[in-house]
């Protein structure tokens, strides 16, 4: 009788064991949803950017629109970028009513009223940088409402249209 009591004791995984890991996995749990959540940017629109203007002034962004193209400007010598984009509707239902994203985004750059952001970025010109070209601005808005932007993403609809190139033939 005892030999049987005493294979079941060495079977049982003793309480103090199953606590440690139950907080192991808590600590792991709690450290990986806050680095996630400290370290998470948000798409914004223009729209919102400007609602909450003082309370994202410094803090670090992204913010998508839809670049003016006359309001581009590159300084080559000291790699200064500067343009305005207005605001875009970030719901995915909106811009299908509008007629896909190439059309919201040419109602969105031609539209006088739409709310708009000044850019500033340092470095080399996109090469997709144009009038109504969609982009995504990693940054930081000043105290003055401009966004200084550290990345600039550009998307260009009628850009990637499936065309055959000229070097490949077709049978």
């Amino acid at each position: 009788m005892r030999q049987d009591q005493f294979i079941r004791e060495k079977q049982s995984i003793p309480i103090k064991i199953i606590v440690g890991l139950v907080v192991f996995l808590a600590i792991v749990i709690y450290l990986i949803v806050s680095s996630t959540q400290a370290t998470a940017e948000y798409f914004l629109t223009v729209d919102e950017v400007l609602a909450q203007r003082n309370e994202l002034a410094g803090k670090n962004i992204r913010v998508s629109g839809v670049v003016l193209g006359d309001s581009i400007h590159y300084e080559p010598d000291s790699l200064t970028l500067s343009f305005t984009i207005a605001h875009i509707d970030g719901d995915n239902a909106a811009i299908e009513q509008a007629g896909g994203l190439s059309a919201a985004l040419h109602d969105a750059a031609t539209d006088p009223d739409r709310h708009t952001i000044n850019v500033v970025y340092r470095g080399v010109k996109p090469d997709l940088m144009k009038d109504e070209s969609q982009v995504i601005l990693t940054g930081t808005l000043n105290r003055s409402g401009a966004f200084i932007a550290k990345e600039v993403l550009l998307k260009c609809p009628t850009k990637y249209k499936q065309a055959v190139p000229d070097q490949v033939e077709t049978r």
